[in-house]
């Protein structure tokens, strides 16, 4: 048994920035975010290599966080076009409708519920199968027990992969973004370490802590090594908050069961409401729920 655990905000603004026509209600209201992402949550129930059994999906609603309180230039929601930010509580509506388990996550984001589900379950599943290509969620992934699906791409990330990705370990990014930097999540990084740099240094010594501040201790062949350590040594406090922010937290209160996740179809009634509201046909759920 799988566990899919989707990254309903990345999705739906991935469904509203695609080449696909726009859609408005008979109300006027654009909802081409929304119908993509119920389609893409309909192929990955159909999907037979998938072979969903159990799953959730998270959403950012609203955009801020507890991080906002700590780093004024964390990712708000202030920036966003209102035809994206109004679609919001309609795609959670359109996901329940589906019959798929929602988390709306408030203090939390979106990313911190997925980090607590595959927390939980993982040991309760044969895969946990993040379906986000977020490089914040790399520091989930488990061996091969819990891995990142690239649906887009069609690309599995199991630790290897992050490795690869990162030039470190899983439990590393948070340090690797805090150097590097996340312009998605405002987190600006430190500057001139990029990403080469900064999985030499996690590779070597295993965390932003550990990193020395004496150049003539790092590795051979990091360029600008003494520029870099002197930088890193100045901007420890900033670093290390910049660790917090991208560190997910992984006991969010869900209140759901493992067995409260099993998808056991769409509710008919809410879908045939959901079509009239957008005004669309809307493509047929695999299955109806019996209840």
């Amino acid at each position: 048994m799988q566990l899919h655990l989707l990254d309903g905000t990345y999705e739906l603004f991935r469904a509203h920035y695609s080449k696909r026509p726009k859609h408005l209600t008979p109300a006027g209201q654009d909802v081409t975010g929304v119908l993509g992402l119920i389609t893409s949550v309909i192929g990955l129930l159909q999907d037979p290599r998938e072979a969903v059994t159990h799953i959730a999906a998270a959403f950012d609603n609203p955009i801020e966080s507890f991080r906002n309180d700590l780093f004024d230039g964390y990712k708000a929601g202030e920036g966003l076009e209102p035809v994206i930010l109004a679609q919001f509580d309609l795609v959670e509506a359109a996901v329940a409708a589906l019959g798929v388990t929602v988390w709306r996550m408030q203090r939390y984001e979106a990313d911190d519920a997925l980090a607590t589900g595959a927390q939980r379950w993982r040991d309760s599943v044969a895969q946990v199968r993040l379906l986000t290509p977020d490089k914040d969620l790399g520091q989930c992934v488990t061996g091969n027990r819990v891995v990142q699906v690239d649906r887009m791409r069609r690309r599995v990330i199991d630790e290897d992969g992050v490795r690869e990705r990162h030039g470190c370990a899983p439990r590393a990014v948070p340090d690797w973004l805090a150097l590097v930097g996340d312009t998605a999540d405002g987190i600006p990084g430190i500057p001139r370490f990029g990403a080469k740099t900064a999985g030499i240094l996690l590779r070597r010594f295993g965390s932003l802590e550990a990193i020395p501040d004496d150049a003539e201790d790092w590795p051979t062949g990091v360029r600008g090594a003494r520029r870099l350590a002197e930088t890193l040594a100045a901007q420890r406090e900033e670093a290390a908050l910049y660790k917090h922010l991208a560190t997910l937290v992984e006991d969010v209160p869900l209140a759901e069961s493992l067995a409260d996740l099993r998808w056991l179809g769409a509710r008919k009634a809410p879908y045939e409401r959901l079509a009239q509201q957008v005004g669309s046909r809307l493509p047929r759920p695999p299955r109806w729920r019996e209840d």
